[in-house]
């Protein structure tokens, strides 16, 4: 294209160039991409370019006078895309995927979790619409000379050789850079936020059609390897709790470094901290959720399945067969419930619920919530637990039941009258505020037991408390530098992946209680708690393992492909040795990656395949023999 070529299309380049620029500066202010050398900046750099020609570029096929406002109104649609893309990220530390787009029934109650997320510095990200805007209303840009089809052909053809030479660099840097899907910052880096958008709208056709063409030979294979990594419970603790009620508490974002930590001489979480010392508990637990957070670790919990790493299984797969908790305990006679004071259709809960097998859901509209008694995203947690243990104590027994928590979630607010502590001093008010609610997190579950203590349930039950994800993000390591003394390297940002879990039995856990080194995951929840209830699950297709049993392999995995083993920790490419918390020889981790990527592997071709319709089905193994899956829990 020559000088007269580029004269045509002044307007678009000046487009292209206003979003570029604006597109890097959100790469290096508002995403935390790990730039390693010379070449991946450059590519970060170049990346944006080709979408931002070829989208900008199909208003070459529009008239003259429709062709800038085409171009004009492009700008406004991409620097929202962008915006949105931000906002999620400082609280998601994540990028949007399809799915979560399609999860809009939660947008209503985010309320202020969504307004803390906005500064009033991304109104900049409007001065060059509004440079663009005053330009279009000039006489100069109103109108647009047209281009000739051979001009037209060299500026797609620039537009491909852009793309194809950046896709050659990042395939350098990151061979097989879009098989490792998984890894979203890996794919932003590369090939752009745009073009991942792009590429996600493909594995979105892709998951859809997985379903249709499923069958229920794809099931053979998953269930010889869920049958040859099962591990045996362990002989004293198997059925300890057999015909007890099961009490799970999902603690709101509260991640591991708080226990048994202090704030200026004072304990952040002295119940808790007393509460294992008369319990199981295991301080090498790991979340292990993906976008669906909460949601997801419910999912984990409830099927000993991995999430999907985009968007959310509650919303993407509600439909779907599973053999969930719930489900199997009605075997044996237990009645399920969940206990949570928001609005039933959060996270498409009250289909997902019914899906599982729940017998009954315990919303908002089971409570008394006034303007004294909640605050940020509703009833506040003494007043959830105050009013629960009554319903609780009325429920047929046995019964399997989740009571969520609500306070300890961001924005984090509380009012002064329930402050216990001090916050901490950062410049991260996230971080500071998050001190004061997870200490009043700790207060409720008091709270609970006080109250549950009251009545006969406390004495029938195995109480299950778990972190359900993280609270504080890595937009806030400066801060979280500061309040741990060290710096937050991506081996100590796993490290601050681990959550709480403790197992209550009483009259059993309080005469011998014992806290355990060993690596467990929300994966294990569903087998630990089948196992202590006496229930054998050797037919069940699930990843996770009894934590009592004496074989269980110290290993978990995450959703984002990084894995936990005894000695070693690996994420985004780098092996690390876990007593130094330095990088070691790639080999280490080795044996492992096959494992970790098969996991995962496995488990979305169960939810995106619904694959657990076939289970019962008599289907051909590998070496060619009908076998039956079988559907016996017991």
């Amino acid at each position: 294209m020559g000088k007269k070529s580029f004269s045509k299309i002044y307007f678009l380049l000046l487009a292209t160039l206003f979003m570029w620029i604006k597109t890097y500066i959100v790469y290096k202010t508002s995403f935390d991409i790990k730039i390693e050398n010379f070449t991946q900046e450059v590519i970060l750099f170049i990346n944006p370019i080709s979408f931002l020609l070829f989208i900008f570029g199909i208003g070459l096929f529009m008239k003259e006078k429709n062709r800038n406002r085409y171009i004009f109104g492009a700008s406004i649609f991409v620097t929202i895309l962008l915006l949105a893309n931000m906002v999620f990220y400082r609280f998601y530390n994540d990028f949007l995927t399809i799915p979560v787009l399609f999860q809009t029934s939660n947008m209503g109650d985010l309320g202020s979790s969504i307004g803390g997320l906005f500064l009033p510095s991304d109104l900049l990200m409007l001065v060059d619409l509004a440079v663009l805007y005053w330009l279009l209303k000039k006489p100069t840009f109103k109108s647009a000379s047209s281009l000739t089809r051979k001009e037209r052909s060299a500026y797609f053809l620039l537009i491909a050789a852009i793309f194809f030479f950046n896709l050659g660099l990042a395939e350098t840097e990151r061979p097989q850079l879009l098989t490792r899907t998984f890894d979203r910052e890996m794919l932003v880096k590369n090939i752009s936020i745009y073009n991942f958008h792009i590429y996600d709208g493909f594995l979105q056709s892709k998951t859809s059609a997985q379903r249709a063409l499923a069958d229920s030979n794809s099931l053979v294979e998953i269930e010889n390897y869920v049958n040859a990594n099962r591990k045996d419970p362990k002989d004293e603790l198997y059925g300890v709790a057999e015909g007890r009620n099961v009490i799970l508490i999902s603690l709101e974002s509260l991640q591991s470094f708080l226990i048994n930590e202090k704030l200026n001489g004072e304990e952040i979480t002295p119940y808790l901290n007393d509460l294992i010392e008369e319990s199981y508990y295991f301080e090498n637990f790991y979340h292990q959720t993906g976008q669906g957070k909460t949601s997801d670790s419910e999912f984990i919990v409830d099927n000993s399945l991995y999430p999907l790493g985009r968007g959310a299984v509650y919303f993407t797969n509600s439909s779907n067969e599973y053999k969930a908790t719930p489900e199997i305990l009605k075997d044996y006679g237990y009645y399920s419930t969940i206990f949570h004071a928001n609005n039933k259709s959060f996270w498409n809960r009250d289909i997902m619920y019914e899906t599982l097998g729940y017998d009954r859901f315990f919303d908002v509209n089971s409570y008394e919530v006034t303007e004294e008694n909640s605050i940020g995203w509703g009833l506040k947690d003494v007043d959830f637990f105050e009013q629960t243990v009554p319903i609780m104590d009325e429920l047929p027994q046995p019964f399997y039941t989740r009571l969520i928590t609500l306070t300890n979630h961001f924005p984090f607010e509380l009012g002064e009258e329930d402050k216990l502590i001090d916050e901490f001093d950062s410049n991260s008010k996230t971080l500071n505020q998050y001190i004061p609610t997870v200490r009043y997190l700790d207060e409720s579950i008091k709270h609970f037991f006080e109250k549950l203590k009251e009545t006969d349930v406390y004495d029938n039950s195995i109480i299950v408390l778990y972190g359900d994800h993280y609270g504080i993000s890595e937009n806030h390591n400066a801060a979280m530098e500061k309040f741990l003394g060290k710096e937050i390297t991506p081996f100590e940002t796993i490290q601050l992946q681990r959550v709480p879990f403790i197992v209550h039995i009483p009259g059993v856990t309080d005469k011998n209680p014992q806290t355990f080194t060993k690596v467990a995951g929300q994966i294990d929840i569903k087998p630990t708690i089948m196992s202590l209830l006496g229930i054998d699950t050797s037919e069940q297709i699930q990843f996770g393992t009894d934590v009592f049993s004496d074989d269980k392999l110290s290993f978990t995995v995450l959703r984002d492909g990084s894995f936990i083993t005894e000695n070693n920790v690996y994420t985004r490419g780098v092996c690390y040795n876990k007593a130094t918390g330095t990088e070691t020889d790639l080999a280490v981790c080795d044996p492992f990656m096959e494992k970790a990527k098969q996991e995962l592997s496995y488990s979305d071709e169960i939810i995106y395949g619904d694959l657990l319709r076939f289970y019962g089905n008599e289907v051909e193994s590998v070496d060619g023999q009908k076998q039956e899956v079988s559907t016996e829990t017991h």
